[in-house]
């Protein structure tokens, strides 16, 4: 597939954040960053002087951007953290040691201890994390060591050797830190009763330990403790904001592929994510044309096999949405619940954002293109028999009966004709009757385009519900056109689309480019109806005052608004303050209009 030009890529990046990385020409990474929101951050890069020479000449080498969404920042941290180590871009200057986040760990041992590392040993023990922040993993064993009981030593605490009186209480014993479990004065079902406590508070189910907090801050707060209170209001406040669990870094998922797909009626995107030790190492999507109406599954498993090939992977296992025939080598898993699923939809995630960008970038590069994708689309999801390139939508206007209107919006390939609108005095029908005003303005546009040979639309929206549609089903018949043009209606509530002869809705995805079309043409057929209304009702008021009076023209009217500002004003002025406006002849007519008494 063909990089587009770096501007098209810099406006289709998405506004939420995720890790970006920088290629040049020749595919080499040259830096990975991390952003809170995507598209602002890459941008500043091409629209910001840099006093750095080394951020400049990067710039300069810059030939292509590929990023990958996560769901938070601190997700955006953590993924920057493992790319950089994984990549060494030459570009990056920081986080290429072998440091890393800090994890929480219980050991794998009789009575566990607990304390923070940064090193992930396989000996079966339990790592929860990383962390951005110590501040964090601190405030959480203060919290543990509040509440709990734990030994510190490192001593090998089995059965035998306590039984045997090997070991000797410490200190933390006597300052009452530690229950002296090495001399058998807590039990083994106590202590990991406690354990069991500290995995909930770690994993961020810590409500009772919270409260806690709370009834110690508001007692300090009571006793004029105000240094303590504050202390624990700052860990209320760390653990308030604390994210217990990474989708991005799981030490439990090892060596794994993550596949997932989104397609469409031309084309699937399949997206993969490479993990080790639980981290994403690589992100890559592919797009695929369909040639055969390939059904996502028929799509994911050609993608897994490209995929793996291209980047000669020997992952045992991979993850995917639904089943797929991956080869009897692979295990392939469909994750229900977890980090396993968060994976996946991470996965999907990007796969979504890619196809969006590619929707984006064939606007600006290949415009046809994208509108001959549109039009399919809209055909298949409004089942038509033709791509409906011409459409034409009505709305009715009135306000309590008053100055009945109707506008008609005309859109060709998906956008805006403005030269197409046109709009409708309400001629036949008397009062507030929706139905019967859509019927004749839908009469009276498609008779007058049959009477002068202009082109019919292929698809007409009124705005409504069953009713409305009913009525320009019946103008259409009346003119014969019933079958030659596609007509639906559109209810507001919960925009569902309605067909003649069928009583059920029909209800499009929320997100679709279909719906999204329909609202547009229907929001702007709305506009223009209201305007339309308004500007007549303006005109109307007007109308029945100065414009009624004998002898005063229209051009009088004016003058005299534009200098008292309104109709009170005029009302209320002096023979002699409207003869200055307009002189003394129609300052006389428009004062008597107004104090006839006068005139007696």
């Amino acid at each position: 597939m063909e990089i587009p030009a770096l501007d098209v890529q810099l406006k289709t990046l998405p506004d939420s954040p995720g890790v970006y990385q920088y290629f040049d020409k020749n595919g080499k990474i040259l830096y990975v960053g991390k952003a809170k929101n995507l598209k602002k951050r890459v941008t500043s890069y091409f629209t910001k002087r840099h006093d750095s020479h080394r951020i400049g000449v990067m710039v300069k080498k810059i030939h292509e951007i590929r990023h990958i969404v996560v769901s938070s920042e601190t997700d955006a941290l953590l993924l920057e953290n493992n790319l950089i180590k994984k990549l060494q871009p030459r570009f990056n200057v920081m986080l290429k040691d072998d440091k890393t986040y800090p994890w929480i760990c219980i050991k794998n041992e009789r009575f566990p201890r607990v304390f923070p590392t940064r090193r992930l040993i396989k000996d079966g023990s339990e790592y929860y994390g990383p962390f951005t922040s110590f501040k964090t993993v601190n405030t959480l064993l203060d919290l543990i060591k509040g509440l709990y009981k734990l030994r510190t030593c490192n001593y090998d605490l089995v059965e035998d050797k306590i039984r045997d009186n090997k070991y000797k209480v410490c200190l933390e014993y006597h300052l009452g830190n530690c229950k002296g479990p090495c001399e058998g004065y807590q039990g083994e079902a106590e202590y990991n009763r406690n354990i069991e406590h500290i995995r909930q508070i770690v994993k961020g189910n810590f409500k009772d330990s919270l409260s806690q907090f709370r009834e110690q801050m508001q007692e300090h707060a009571e006793n004029m403790e105000f240094e303590d209170a504050q202390r624990i209001k700052n860990k209320i406040e760390v653990l308030e904001n604390y994210q217990s669990r990474s989708t991005v870094v799981n030490p439990k998922i090892n060596n794994v592929d993550v596949f997932s797909v989104i397609s469409d009626e031309g084309y699937g995107y399949v997206n993969f994510l490479q993990l080790m030790h639980g981290s994403i190492i690589r992100s890559h999507t592919i797009e695929m044309k369909k040639k055969l109406d390939e059904t996502d599954e028929e799509l994911l498993e050609l993608g897994i096999t490209e995929i793996r090939q291209r980047f000669n992977s020997k992952s045992p296992e991979i993850y995917v949405p639904f089943k797929v025939d991956a080869g009897d080598d692979i295990k392939v898993t469909v994750p229900k619940l977890g980090d396993k699923r968060k994976i996946v939809e991470l996965s999907e995630r990007n796969a979504k954002y890619y196809r969006q960008e590619r929707f984006k970038q064939m606007k600006i590069v290949d415009p046809d293109r994208h509108v001959n994708r549109v039009m399919a689309q809209m055909k298949e999801d409004l089942r038509l028999s033709v791509e409906p390139r011409h459409i034409e939508c009505f709305d009715n206007s009135n306000i309590q009966g008053t100055n009945p209107v109707a506008a008609c919006v005309v859109f060709k390939n998906g956008k805006p004709s403005k030269k197409d609108y046109r709009k409708f005095n309400i001629k036949t029908v008397e009062g507030p009757n929706d139905f019967a005003s859509m019927e004749e303005v839908v009469y009276r546009r498609y008779k007058r385009l049959l009477n002068e040979g202009e082109e019919l639309p292929q698809l007409i929206i009124v705005d409504g519900g069953k009713g409305q549609l009913r009525s320009g089903l019946k103008a259409l018949e009346t003119l014969g056109l019933r079958g030659e043009v596609a007509i639906i209606g559109i209810a507001k509530r919960l925009e569902e689309l309605f067909y003649p002869g069928d009583p059920v809705p029909l209800y499009l995805d929320k997100k679709s480019e279909t719906l999204k079309i329909i609202q547009q043409l229907r929001n702007e057929a709305h506009r223009f109806g209201i305007t339309f209304h308004r500007n007549k009702r303006s005109k109307s008021a007007l109308n029945t005052e100065l414009d009624s009076i004998k002898g005063i023209g229209e051009k009088t009217v004016v003058e005299l608004l534009k200098s008292f500002r309104s109709l009170k004003r005029v009302k209320e002025a002096s023979e002699k303050s409207l003869a200055d406006v307009v002189g003394s002849a129609k300052a006389r007519i428009v004062y008597d209009y107004y104090h006839p008494e006068s005139s007696e």
